[in-house]
């Protein structure tokens, strides 16, 4: 199927969810995740009206980039090593992976001007996840004040791969409450008014949790 077409049907999926909670629609951006597709279809998604695309691979994000440029606004979502991240600085509007102070170290000695950065938060516990325990953010956002170039511009997770929607939806609302201590803490460099959750198997619930950004795949580009 064309992008077009998948988009149309994620569109009235979003709309549906929306409905139901009271939310507008408007407040959810799709990331199209491109990882697993060549440049013509990341051109083919940006010819729909999408705007952000999401790679995992600082090879992927250099390759596309090359031929795509800042007509997208792009998106670092996979594990970042630090000694990749001067491959990205420049390239990457925002970085979904910030999980140490390592990372953030690197990345405020290779910006020239502020990262939009997502902290990743294993909220499920699971030890194949990436990410901080929930108890570590806190912490971690308050540390984070000596680094000039880094903007919490949000959280970011990973839900469990399951059919339990009680077990998405938890992983899922614990962001959404880490989001709100975080921005009670009134940091200007940590607004924290994003999420980025959800995917193509279970954006709609992450959607119910308030996510703003969904990482969508396979559903959209395939």
């Amino acid at each position: 199927m064309s992008v077009a077409d998948n988009l149309n049907e994620i569109h009235a999926r979003i709309e549906n969810t929306c409905s139901k909670i009271g939310r507008n629609p408007n407040e959810i951006q799709i990331i199209a995740v491109t990882k697993y597709v060549d440049i013509n279809r990341a051109k083919e998604a940006l010819s729909t009206g999408i705007s952000h695309l999401g790679e995992n691979r600082n090879e992927g994000l250099n390759e596309k980039y090359t031929a795509i440029g800042s007509e997208a606004k792009w998106h670092f979502i996979g594990t970042l090593q630090t000694r990749k991240v001067k491959d990205i600085i420049g390239i990457a509007d925002y970085i979904h992976s910030l999980d140490r102070l390592s990372l953030a170290k690197e990345i405020s000695k290779r910006a020239d001007n502020k990262i939009d950065c997502f902290i990743q938060v294993n909220t499920s516990g699971e030890e194949s996840k990436h990410g901080m325990a929930p108890d570590e953010v806190l912490p971690f956002v308050k540390e984070l004040e000596t680094f000039p170039y880094i903007n919490v511009a949000g959280l970011m997770t990973m839900a469990p791969h399951t059919d339990d929607t009680g077990v998405l939806r938890q992983s899922f609302r614990r962001l959404r409450e880490l989001g709100e201590e975080v921005r009670a803490l009134h940091l200007p460099y940590a607004p924290c008014k994003e999420l980025s959750m959800g995917m193509s198997n279970d954006f709609e619930i992450a959607i119910e949790e308030g996510a703003t950004f969904i990482r969508i795949g396979s559903a959209l580009v395939g």
